[in-house]
């Protein structure tokens, strides 16, 4: 899929709702950190949810970016596009209904995209260990 062409996006809300569940229990048996679903439906023709999370190490952020598209291809058949996994600092999931944005905790902090996103809906970012 050329990198200017966005995943798929589906029509049918169950179909939204699966993925999105999907992708929650994705990240959640990979033991991501801090992990934030916002809605984004009627908000943002981008996607139906963003969901934010952190991995402790670049190791497991590329790890959990590649497990997550090859559960999506899987599950829906539909392909996703990866942005950033060489560097693993901040990795993109388009999964077409669901976006994903997985991040290191001090990359994470940086960019704040819970509060850019949030629409007041979700918490600001957490704070990286020291």
């Amino acid at each position: 899929m050329p990198a200017t062409e966005p995943a798929r996006r589906s029509s049918d809300p169950t179909d939204v709702e699966a993925l999105h569940r999907l992708v929650l229990q994705s990240l959640d048996d990979d033991q991501a950190v801090d992990t934030i679903s916002i809605p984004l439906a009627g908000k943002s023709s981008i996607a139906d949810y963003m969901v934010i999370a952190s991995g402790r190490s670049t190791r497991q952020v590329a790890s959990m970016a590649q497990k997550l598209a090859e559960r999506i291809k899987a599950e829906t058949g539909r392909p996703s596009r990866i942005e950033g996994l060489p560097s693993a600092d901040w990795v993109l999931i388009d999964g077409g209904d669901v976006i994903v944005h997985l991040f290191r905790p001090e990359v994470r902090s940086f960019y704040n995209l819970e509060r850019m996103w949030s629409f007041g809906d979700a918490p600001a970012a957490p704070t990286p260990p020291n």
